[in-house]
């Protein structure tokens, strides 16, 4: 009876655990550069002293995410870019470190830094600066060109470039924070990649999430109905242990 218990045990828990993957892709549906997430399931042992060599349960795994490229959509506005190809845009994550994003929608604070979603982008020589209310554009490979304010266009200068990589397939790994990251080196640190100078973007368009609307519904409502098979499995492992032991305790 209990090989039918831990089956249905582990089964709901993974359930649990992809639906938790499903509603994050679902829930980022709409963000802009979002990339889905992947989930798998592999059959463990169980560990510890006390072990069955017949007793396995179900563990769920996040083996990679869906690097493919999401709609792309014109806004006309020029701090709104969208990498091409397998490039990726550098940024400085809260701990200091360089991390890589596909998220185009830039800002620009107070202090003049440039922002994507509150973090700075990072440039040639760190974090760039722009100049205050400047008109600010930016070319195909990254360069960001300004007019000062009251200026017209004969003052047009270069005041940075962003910083475009390429990393290989499967080279990045997805943070907590949503941001992606090169290898660690010797030290846990992680790496920073070479920029790449071939790597292109595309200004007044921004690259939707690649996550289907449609497909992760249909895949909640499919985690849902398995999750509640295996409860209605546990339901019945207890009501047959219970005839069970009824029958048992029928004294002859």
């Amino acid at each position: 009876m209990d090989r039918m218990l831990y089956t249905a045990m582990s089964g709901a828990k993974h359930s649990m655990d992809q639906q938790a993957v499903v509603s994050n892709n679902l829930a980022n549906a709409s963000t802009t550069g979002f990339r889905a997430q992947l989930d798998a399931v592999r059959a463990v042992p169980i560990q510890g002293e006390a072990r069955l060599d017949t007793r396995t349960s179900a563990v769920t795994t996040t083996p990679g995410t869906d690097y493919s490229q999401g709609p792309l959509m014109q806004t006309g506005r020029a701090l709104d870019v969208a990498m091409e190809g397998h490039a990726w845009m550098a940024v400085q994550a809260e701990d200091g470190t360089e991390t890589y994003t596909r998220r185009g929608d830039l800002q620009i604070d107070a202090d003049g830094i440039l922002l994507s979603v509150g973090r700075p982008v990072i440039g040639d020589a760190g974090p760039i600066n722009l100049p205050q209310g400047a008109e600010v554009f930016v070319g195909a490979d990254g360069t960001l060109s300004a007019i000062p304010q009251g200026e017209g266009p004969e003052a047009l200068v270069n005041v940075g470039r962003i910083k475009l990589v390429t990393p290989e397939q499967g080279e990045l790994t997805r943070g907590d924070d949503g941001l992606f990251r090169a290898p660690e080196n010797e030290e846990g640190v992680p790496g920073v990649l070479a920029a790449n100078e071939e790597g292109t973007l595309v200004s007044g368009v921004l690259e939707g999430s690649n996550v289907s609307a449609v497909d992760a519904m249909v895949s909640m409502i499919d985690v849902a109905r398995r999750y509640d098979m295996q409860m209605k499995m546990i339901t019945t492992a207890d009501e047959n242990a219970q005839s069970a032991n009824s029958l048992l305790s029928i004294q002859g």
